[in-house]
């Protein structure tokens, strides 16, 4: 077996080709957690009509595209701010908020660490627990949480063990953050994803509490990274001045500000995409909880996380099986608190799933 300690995220196809020689068109890329019914089909028949926007330079304040966005996540206009990717937000909030001492709920999403470290500030990691299915308990939670920390970054649900806290709960977060004078930011990439968003999502709680913020991309549900448009909800208006007055004027071009108008809109992708990821993601997960030589964690997110509980196969050996097969999966011992023994793969079509199933049911069993 090749054992290739190369580690690969979901957007290095280019590295991938290059490594393995498989041309990166004929990959499918189980690694980037992305829609795979690709962009709206409302946004492919309507943006070329827009495409005479790019003359002028867009509306600096994005009035109608906060809106749509206001519209769509069910929250006030006032709150929105929208921004280069998600990616660029929480560079201007950790620069906004310029934390001395910063917890983040992990295994998670590196991003978060990284943007705190440019700040100036330090990072330390609240576990989640295996043996809990890396669901968080929330009163031990909160009595860990003191004066000593000033930001709680959580993703939610959680890249990558896809497990959630529910809005209940986070609010019980948010009450212990008040008294201790901790800011929280929420990112909620993968929220719409969730069976019941509504109970996932903490927007709503953005119009209580001034210690929050929430942030979102279309990079994943609406399957268009690369127009790099994400947006902040805070109830917070000092905050809100502030990131805008460290933000580089018309952050997001003419086509993501039209783009975005259009696709959030589109009800009916929507409600497409969500019912083809919770079908999915319940076929799947009652499938491989039937394989003795897997552990399958509970899912809210467009992806899965499994252990592998046999010493045979490591994830770097499985990586290599499946990319030989042109399918990318990803290799999750670059996470903290994982190791070799952990993959993630997101939801893709059925036929494309089926597939997958078959490759790690003939590694594994």
């Amino acid at each position: 077996m090749i054992r290739n300690k190369d580690m690969f995220h979901g957007s290095d196809l280019e590295k991938v080709e290059k490594v393995y020689g498989i041309p990166k068109e004929s990959i499918i890329c189980f690694s980037a957690n992305v829609n795979p019914l690709g962009i709206s089909p409302r946004l492919r028949a309507e943006l070329s009509s827009h495409v005479d926007c790019i003359t002028s330079y867009p509306d600096r304040g994005y009035q109608e595209l906060r809106q749509a966005i206001a519209d769509y996540c069910g929250t006030e206009k006032e709150c929105v701010l929208v921004g280069n990717g998600s990616t660029e937000l929480i560079s201007l909030l950790m620069e906004t908020r310029r934390p001395k001492n910063a917890l983040i709920l992990g295994p998670t999403y590196s991003e978060y660490e990284r943007e705190i470290g440019i700040a100036g500030g330090r990072c330390s990691y609240y576990a989640l627990r295996e043996d809990r299915d890396f669901r968080l308990d929330v009163e031990e939670f909160c009595s860990f949480l003191s004066g000593r920390m000033d930001l709680l970054v959580i993703c939610n649900p959680n890249n990558p063990t896809s497990s959630y806290i529910p809005r209940k709960d986070m609010r019980r977060i948010l009450d212990t953050c008040m008294t201790h004078g901790i800011f929280v930011v929420i990112d909620e990439t993968y929220a719409e994803f969730a069976d019941d968003d509504a109970c996932v999502s903490s927007i709503p709680l953005c119009a209580s509490y001034d210690n929050l913020a929430v942030l979102r991309g279309t990079s994943k549900f609406f399957a268009a990274p690369g127009l790099r448009l994400g947006y902040a909800v805070t109830g917070n208006e000092n905050i809100r001045a502030d990131m805008l007055a460290r933000q580089n004027p018309w952050s997001v071009n003419s086509l993501a500000a039209e783009a975005g108008k259009i696709m959030f809109k589109d009800k009916d992708y929507i409600e497409e995409t969500k019912k083809l990821i919770s079908g999915e993601r319940a076929r799947i997960i009652r499938e491989m909880s039937s394989w003795p030589t897997v552990k399958v964690y509970p899912a809210q997110a467009n992806f899965l996380l499994f252990k592998i509980l046999t010493d045979s196969v490591s994830a770097y050996d499985l990586f290599d099986i499946c990319i030989r097969e042109h399918m990318m999966i990803r290799n999750c011992a670059s996470f903290p608190f994982l190791d070799e023994h952990f993959v993630r793969f997101c939801f893709m079509k059925p036929e494309d799933n089926d597939r997958l199933l078959e490759v790690l049911k003939t590694s594994l069993c």
